[in-house]
This record gives structure tokens, C-alpha cells and sequence, in this order.
């Protein structure tokens, strides 16, 4: 349905399109003929990536900028009426996210800000637009950016892991009420790997060797998406697809075994989660 969605043309809107991969994902859709309105805060960068992506469109294609907070529901809903204001809307790409320091029992006000951008910013975005796509009846489809946090949940940032998780079930559960509904729109939880973004960047001035760019990243995405894969896990440059599953595997059998939470970092289960990741 991607592949559809992108030949029938229309509007794409994406969220956190300022930089990183919203930034590639919207310069790719204009690429393809897509109108395209970029969401994010207002400020410098969101001018800087729209005037960007103007200087370089020559398919004729629109270019527009919309001052957008994610976790305002109201702010999503008027995004969503510019965006059907300028046609129908082929591609949803709920990106924007943010991630501040936490853990499981400190930092509420981080928790807060974190479920209000990453996980309702998603769901903010699902529900201005869906209903009018479903009503619209033409190939579509929504991609939600979510993270390999989200699925193992390693230790370190317990509230942006959360929000994560939330992305992929909410995804999850919108591909399937898609799928019963019979509409003609699919639903893509994209998985970036290690990519190298602005907001790597703001702590690490150059590029780490193991670390794919933005441009990488979505590349993967149109292929994996095109190809009618829901779950787009991205490799990177150290950590490969088999590396990945096997690590994905093992965080299930913790809930299939009754071991320990998290026990791929507990010092019992250490060794034999070596092994098992080298297969």
C-alpha cells in the first residue's frame, strides 16, 4: 500500500520535520511529486528545512511549513485541515519526538514531557488523520516512528522506553482495525538503528563509524515499507538484522521463560546471552 500511496500522489505530512530523518523523509517525498508540509516547532530550523527543501524541489511539487507542538491535540487537528485543504493526504509520517533523562522513579516532569510528544504526538496524529484517510477510500498509509527501545527496553531512560513501547502497540493496533476495516492504508512502525541526528549530534560534533545517517535510515524505510513490511527495523553499521532478532527473541523469552526482567544485563544471565546472540 506504501508503493501505492506514494504513485497516487497528494499531500505527505510530516512531524519532526525540521531535522534527521523527518527532514530526509520529507526531502524524499517531495522527490517523489508529493506536496509536502513540514510540522515541527516554529523556529529557525523548521525555516532553514523548508527553504531547503524549496531551494531544491523541481518536480513542481509544494512546499509547505506548519508551526506544529505535537502534544497539543488541537494544534494536530489543524494540521491535519491545512493538509486537506491543499488535497488528499497520501502519506502520514508521525515522527516528531523528543527524549530527556529519567528513570523509573525520578524525573516526572521528563516522564510527562516525553508520553506528551512521543507517545500522544502519535496518537494525536492518528486520530486527526485517519478517520478522513479511511473516509477518502485511496491507497495511503501512516508511518509511526518508534525505536528498538521501545521493543527490548534497555536500561537507562525508563520513561522514553515506555513511550516507545506505547508507539509500537498503538502502530500495532492500528495496522490490524485498518486491516478489518478494509480500508486501502497501511500502517509502518519505523525502527531506526543507530542513526546519526541532530539530536546525536548536540553530544557527539562527528559522526560514529558504527552510526547510519538519516538519509540511510529512510532509504530503508521507502524499501522495507514499499515491500509491505509493517515492522522496518534499520540495521546500522555495527549492529546487523541477524544481531537485532536474536536480541529481540531473547527479550520475549524473558516473558516466556519468567526470568528476570531485562535479563540480557543481568549478571546471572550474562554469558549465555553472549552465546545466544552470536547464534
Amino acid at each position: 500500500m506504501f508503493r501505492d500511496a506514494v504513485e497516487s500522489g497528494g499531500v505527505a505530512v510530516v512531524t519532526g520535520a525540521a531535522s534527521g530523518v523527518g527532514l530526509a523523509a520529507a526531502r524524499k517525498l517531495s522527490r517523489r511529486g508529493l506536496n509536502v508540509i513540514l510540522a515541527d516547532l516554529s523556529g529557525p530550523a523548521l525555516d532553514a528545512a523548508t527553504e531547503t527543501l524549496l531551494s531544491e524541489c523541481r518536480g513542481g511539487a509544494t512546499i509547505r511549513a506548519k508551526p506544529t507542538d505535537v502534544s497539543d491535540a488541537a494544534a494536530v487537528k489543524d494540521l491535519a485541515e491545512a493538509a486537506f485543504s491543499m488535497g488528499p493526504v497520501a502519506v502520514v509520517m508521525n515522527n516528531a519526538g523528543i527524549a530527556r533523562p529519567s528513570s523509573a522513579w525520578s524525573n516526572a516532569e521528563h516522564w510527562r514531557q516525553m508520553i506528551e510528544v512521543n507517545l500522544f504526538g502519535v496518537i494525536h496524529g492518528i486520530q486527526a488523520f485517519t478517520p478522513r484517510m479511511v473516509e477518502s477510500n485511496r491507497p495511503a498509509a501512516i508511518i509511526n516512528t518508534g525505536s528498538k527501545q521501545g521493543i527490548t527496553t534497555p536500561p537507562g531512560n525508563a520513561g522514553y522506553n515506555v513511550t516507545k513501547a506505547g508507539v509500537k502497540v498503538a502502530t500495532e493496533m492500528l495496522a490490524y482495525e485498518l486491516r478489518e476495516a478494509g480500508a486501502p492504508i497501511s500502517a509502518h512502525l519505523f525502527v531506526p538503528g543507530f542513526t546519526y541526528t541532530g539530536m546525536i549530534a548536540s553530544f557527539l560534533p562527528e559522526k560514529p563509524d558504527a552510526a547510519w545517517t538519516s538519509e540511510q535510515a529512510v532509504e530503508h524505510l521507502f524499501a522495507r515499507a514499499s515491500a509491505g513490511d509493517f515492522y522496518v527495523l534499520c540495521p546500522d553499521n555495527e549492529v546487523t538484522p541477524e544481531i537485532d532478532a536474536r536480541r529481540i527473541a531473547w527479550a520475549a523469552q524473558d516473558v516466556a521463560e519468567n526470568r528476570p526482567p531485562l535479563s540480557r544485563w543481568h549478571q546471572d544471565f550474562a554469558d549465555r546471552f553472549k552465546k545466544f546472540e552470536k547464534g
